[in-house]
């Protein structure tokens, strides 16, 4: 018999276009519009609505990129027979990109209050009010510019600035209509959908395959091509038998989760975010009017935070939903932030400020971390999570290794300090599921537990630029509930799914250590000024809250709305698409003037408190909120300034420039490379014989797809070393050895200064570029003389051990990793430390040496240059300062790197002020010290184990307690780990290798009336 089923699936696809979606609506008419062109950023409803509307026409152009037209949209409801339903249709000029990333709008009704937005794919408002009854609504039409042109191209655009973007129109106005949607038409539309898209993953022998196919034609036949409404009925009767044969007992059982990624800001600004989570939101709501079992789970408190100041009305509907369990906050996180970059303090703080949000808004606090698009998980997020009282935890994004695939889909993910936390990784391989055929199967065929276990999470929604979930993907979820040759889809929420997949799944493997992203590695340099405002702001705040504790505990008022304003908003530009620098220019640049005035607050919190604790004087002083005691001061406290007793010298020769302090000796030649670096008790030299340190390199950088995200291991065969000279000369100091190098490369030009300081144990090295290239990789390259395996890179709360070889496909891929402040790199009796106060990205390699031999190789990327999706990424000036120190062991690191990032303030007082706390292990460092979130009068200080190894040490305070507790990181008590024993002001402490630790001061007072 001849094979005829590639002709019927033809016949199938003309049908469904040709005859049934033209059918969906029986009957359109017109609307009546008005329009207001918004001169610039968008305005509230309140004043859009009070300007006048000029008559508009469907087919207008309109919509210069960025700008905002609103729309007075007047009829009369109609009446609809039984079986049909009348709603409004608009198409604000759709294309065939993703919703989210063109043209949208929100439709209000004339009281101010969201009905439902309308996107591409979900373009219909549902009508309110019985025949004969006015419409009158407004549509508030954003014209935002498709960048990535539907990511087929990324191409640079100017299009990412307002100042840039141009005067073109992008959109044709094409549709705006009451339409009279016959129910009988669209569900037989979903169920052929459902059927077409299971008939085509099924095997070509598959007996379900035929009578699929059959039924579908079957179908056809029954429906009359001059009356698709009238028989309408008759062929969904066809296909009840085929939609009636349930799954198999062993398929695969997905749970179907709605959901909406909204980034928080992208290829879009955060103004235009906070207008996309309204729509996202408007649209669940209303899609849970129509259906109410359909759950919908979305993260970041930031984006709650939002509606409840811009869209109130929206805000109490979400929370009778969330007191329902229909809107689920979920991930219990300020935002779905980049885990690689934030400081341990910050990621820390984005489980305190979201579920403290979430609980005392609605109640809630949720179990799960929801981080389905971050670049990557560090190794120290299980602690974090846990130390939060979260218990599982959701990603997505490993499936976007581009060497190695994770061997697991359901596991327990260890973190450095043995901390644990459940990990679901959906099979489906998106986070932005349409519930389709091809998705269902996907995850069935890719799920790697078969055999062990059988349950697995889908997050279905339009998502990115946000939409969510629609009724077609409801219908297809109803559909698939049990159908034979599918896996089952059952409509859920997270804690659900995580319920049954522990419960299913008890003893699941364990992945240990990061889930470093075999891509996107470029992320930790692009965009160098936010990153530095980000490490800045991390340590402003730390001294912020520190001198703010101090001059509380002697009677000033604590500032907690300032301090928690500025937190919100380090925590909203670390999203996983700002901090890694992979946004628009406009974004960049709004962070930038964030980070400023976050810093400004800061310092004049440190300024007011300093004023206080350190009382009027004339005495010169030294005020130091670090963990460890620098330039003759005292940790965590305040020390009358200790002039060095004697000066570096700095030597000329003929081979360059000999600088030497009492711990070491600096060489550098002619060119201002670093010859020699001696740490002087042991006469070792740190820079491998024959090589140079400080040497800059410039790579090509031309990514073969997402340019500010990614670096290619291709660099690495393009690359320049940066030794022109344009002047080398001595800086004259009192007491440092200065030589200040300044290089031209291009229209680039590049000022080095390379400082030894009395009583120094290292090298500090400022580099100044003034950047103008465009697609370069600029790094900072020093050839150790140190033979290991593995080189050391801090992290949050700790560090993490990576090789230095290429042994295996795992070792390769991780080419360019991410460190916070410091760098060990070392072999058994030497290392040497390399800190730095803003740099993230790094990569350490074993290089062959001339004459045999390797040559350990440590480099910083300073800087990029992508061209999308900002075209001037990185370009201007940028400071950066690195330190070398040799000879140097771990905890020397972790002193460096602390050292690089709080320096102490001078300043005139009174006279020294005990330290307000103090600890007896360098090991066991106080990572925060701030007022109590509950804003009782309690003091709460979190410190970690920072080396490695167990420790004990004794932490002594400057004030009297009536009792510690530990806590959990939103300063709930948990049981004692950490607390051995409690005498006066004396707490004896033992931890586990990297542990973190929160204690909980209660009525804390200073016993000496304020010194």
């Amino acid at each position: 018999m001849h094979d005829d089923s590639a002709l019927v699936e033809a016949r199938i696809r003309r049908f469904v276009r040709e005859r049934l979606h033209p059918a969906v609506y029986a009957v359109t008419e017109p609307l009546q519009l008005g329009a207001w062109l918004v001169p610039g950023e968008p305005v509230p409803f309140a004043e859009a609505v009070a300007q006048r509307f000029e008559p508009f026409a469907v087919g207008t152009a309109w919509g210069r990129a960025w700008s905002t037209l609103w729309v007075h949209v007047t009829g009369v409801v109609p009446r609809v027979d039984e079986g049909r339903r009348a709603e409004l249709i608009f198409d604000l000029g759709f294309s065939d990109a993703e919703p989210g990333f063109q043209a949208e709008g929100t439709v209000y009704r004339a009281d101010g209050s969201i009905v439902k937005a309308v996107e591409p794919r979900n373009a219909y408002v549902p009508l309110e009010g019985a025949p004969g009854d006015p419409i009158d609504l407004y549509l508030e039409a954003a014209a935002n510019p498709d960048l990535a042109d539907g990511f087929r191209d990324f191409r640079p655009t100017p299009r990412g600035e307002w100042e840039t973007a141009g005067e073109d129109l992008l959109y044709t106005f094409r549709q705006a209509d009451i339409g009279i949607l016959d129910l009988t038409v669209w569900e037989l539309l979903q169920d052929v959908s459902v059927l077409h898209g299971l008939l085509t993953e099924l095997p070509p022998t598959s007996p379900r395959r035929a009578e699929i196919l059959r039924a579908l034609e079957r179908m056809i036949d029954a429906t009359d091509p001059d009356d698709v409404a009238g028989t309408a009925a008759d062929a969904r009767a066809v296909l009840g038998e085929v939609m009636a044969r349930p799954a198999s007992a062993s398929a695969h059982r997905l749970h179907a989760v709605g959901h909406a990624h909204i980034d928080s800001a992208w290829l879009w600004p955060v103004r235009e975010t906070q207008r996309k989570v309204a729509r996202t939101f408007s649209n669940v709501l209303s899609l849970q009017q129509e259906d109410p079992d359909v759950a919908f789970a979305a993260s970041s408190a930031q984006q709650y935070a939002w509606m409840k100041r811009f869209q109130p009305e929206l805000y109490e509907r979400m929370r009778a939903a969330i007191a329902d369990g229909r809107f689920v906050p979920a991930g219990g996180m300020w935002v779905e932030s980049d885990t690689n970059m934030p400081g341990g303090e910050a990621l820390a703080r984005q489980f305190v400020r979201g579920k403290r949000f979430f609980l005392e808004e609605f109640g809630v606090e949720p179990l799960d971390v929801w981080l389905p698009d971050s670049f990557g998980y560090s190794a120290a997020l299980p602690q974090i999570a846990r130390a939060a009282g979260s218990r599982w935890m959701l990603t997505q994004k490993m499936s976007w290794n581009e060497t190695n695939v994770m061997p697991h889909h359901t596991f327990l993910w260890e973190g450095i300090d043995g901390s644990r936390i459940f990990t679901h990784f959906p099979p489906v391989d998106t986070y932005n599921a349409r519930l389709s055929a091809e998705e269902v199967a996907r995850a069935e065929r890719q799920y790697a537990e078969k055999g062990a276990a059988n349950t697995s999470l889908v997050p279905f929604g339009y998502g990115d630029g946000g939409g969510g979930p629609n009724r077609e993907m409801v219908a297809a979820a109803r559909r698939l509930r049990s159908l034979e040759g599918s896996a089952t889809v059952t409509l859920s929420t997270p804690a659900r799914f995580f319920e049954a997949a522990e419960a299913e799944y008890p003893s699941p493997p364990v992945w240990s250590g990061e889930m470093y992203l075999e891509f996107h590695r470029g992320t930790y340099t692009s965009q160098a000024r936010t990153k530095r405002g980000n490490r800045r702001s991390e340590h402003a705040l730390r001294e912020a809250e520190f001198w703010a504790t101090a001059a509380a505990l002697r009677g000033a008022p604590y500032p907690y709305d300032e301090l928690d304003a500025a937190w919100e908003t380090v925590l909203l530009q670390q999203f996983h698409d700002i901090l890694p620098g992979s946004s628009i220019g406009w974004v960049h640049r709004e962070a930038e003037r964030r980070y400023a005035e976050v810093l400004a607050s800061a310092e004049r919190i440190i300024a007011e408190a300093l004023a206080l604790v350190a009382g009027s004087g004339d005495a010169e002083l030294v005020a130091d909120a670090g963990p460890y005691a620098q330039e003759g001061g005292t940790a965590m406290g305040i020390a009358v300034v200790q002039e060095p007793t004697a000066a570096a010298s700095i030597t000329q020769t003929p081979a360059g420039f000999v600088l030497e302090n009492e711990h070491l000796t600096v060489t550098i030649d002619r060119a201002g490379l670093v010859t020699s670096l001696v740490a002087r008790a042991t006469g070792r030299n740190a820079i491998a014989a024959g090589e140079r340190g400080n040497l800059l390199q410039l790579h090509r950088d031309t990514p073969t797809r997402w340019d500010a995200w990614d670096i290619d291991e291709h660099y690495r065969r393009h690359v320049t070393d940066v030794t022109q000279l344009e002047s080398i000369d001595v800086v004259a100091h009192p007491s440092a050895a200065i030589v200040c190098v300044v290089r031209e490369l291009g229209g680039t030009r590049i000022t080095q200064t390379l400082s030894l300081a009395p009583q120094a144990r290292a090298l500090d090295i400022e580099t100044t570029v003034d950047w103008h290239e465009r697609q370069k990789l600029l790094k900072l390259a020093f050839p150790l003389d140190v033979h290991t395996d593995r080189a050391t890179s801090e992290i949050q709360f700790g560090h993490v051990h990576r090789p230095t070889h290429a042994n295996t496909s795992w070792d390769a891929a991780r080419f360019e990793t991410v460190a916070h402040r410091w760098l060990h790199v070392g072999e058994p009796g030497f290392g040497v430390a390399i800190a730095n106060d803003s740099t993230y990205g790094h990569d350490v390699a074993r290089a062959s040496r001339s004459g045999g031999g390797t040559v350990t190789v440590a480099r910083l990327s300073l800087l990029r240059a992508p061209l999308f999706p900002d075209p001037e990424a990185d370009q201007g000036e940028h400071t950066f300062r690195v330190s070398v120190r040799p000879d140097a062991t771990i905890a020397d690191a972790v002193r460096e790197g602390y050292r690089l990032n709080l320096p102490p303030r001078r300043m005139s007082g009174a006279g020294p002020v005990a330290p307000l706390l103090s600890v007896s292990s360098d090991a066991v460092v106080v990572e925060a010290v701030k007022a109590a979130e509950d804003r009782s009068d309690d003091v709460i200080v979190r410190l970690y184990e920072a080396h490695g190894g167990r420790a004990a040490a004794r932490l002594t305070t400057a004030f009297g307690f009536e009792a510690v507790s530990e806590t959990d990181l939103l300063e709930r008590e948990v049981d004692r780990s950490a607390v051995r024993a409690v005498d006066g002001t004396d707490v004896d402490l033992e931890l586990r290798a990297f542990q973190l630790v929160t204690l909980r001061f209660r009525a804390p007072r200073l016993d000496d009336a304020g010194r």
